[in-house]
């Protein structure tokens, strides 16, 4: 996270990463556009629909069989996929990694979820498990705010998954925290999961600090 810059810019001050507060800068973003706005997903069809309407075409139905494995008793008729993610980790050189289960207490969203020096190295973790229909082209998106403003975004693509018993972990793209006396306080930031029909399968609002390098 490369936001020196836009830091150095930034005098206001810093977060006091509390969830109400996390809300306001989110409504403020009045320059934002919604690309949901005015979109449709298509329609779903259960995986048994789906292997039965591509039974014709060979290329397509082996595919589908390699991505469900050896799921084929379990097949469910339900058509919305579901998601559940267990949790949440950061790794990082400091400190290894720090787990933490999700869904996150109501009474704990927006807490410091973990806390960095300046110019440090680190990823998110996450691990999930799908279920009931395939999940198509799931990518999720990571905003952070300090003093009201926007100082960074990301955003990336994980991938199709299938529904398997076992939970999927997947490691989100290195970041590197800013450095300077302006980077250093608590950052409030949103993290977004969303398939490629827009359907959102977890938002997560969350804060974490950066301290000065010993």
């Amino acid at each position: 996270m490369e936001v020196g810059k836009t830091l150095e810019e930034e005098a206001g001050p810093s977060s006091a990463g509390k969830v109400d507060e996390f809300r306001r800068e989110k409504e403020s973003e009045e320059s934002e556009v919604d690309d949901k706005d005015g979109f449709t997903p298509g329609p779903l069809l259960s995986l048994k629909e789906q292997l039965e309407k591509d039974k014709d075409d060979e290329s397509l139905r082996r595919w589908k069989e390699k991505l469900l494995g050896c799921l084929e008793s379990d097949l469910s008729e339900q058509r919305e996929p579901e998601v559940k993610f267990h949790s949440i980790g950061i790794i990082s050189d400091e400190f290894g990694e720090v787990d933490t289960p999700l869904p996150v207490n109501e009474n704990e969203s927006g807490r410091v979820l973990f806390t960095l020096q300046e110019g440090s190295r680190y990823q998110l973790r996450l691990t999930f498990t799908v279920t009931h229909n395939i999940v198509s082209g799931l990518s999720y998106s990571n905003k952070v705010w300090r003093g009201g403003l926007i100082v960074d975004r990301t955003q990336g693509m994980l991938g199709t998954f299938a529904p398997q018993r076992e939970p999927y972990v997947e490691t989100l793209e290195e970041e590197i925290t800013p450095s300077g006396v302006l980077a250093r306080g608590i950052y409030s930031a949103n993290l977004k999961f969303e398939d490629d029909d827009k359907r959102c399968y977890m938002e997560l609002p969350y804060s974490f600090e950066i301290k000065k390098s010993s």
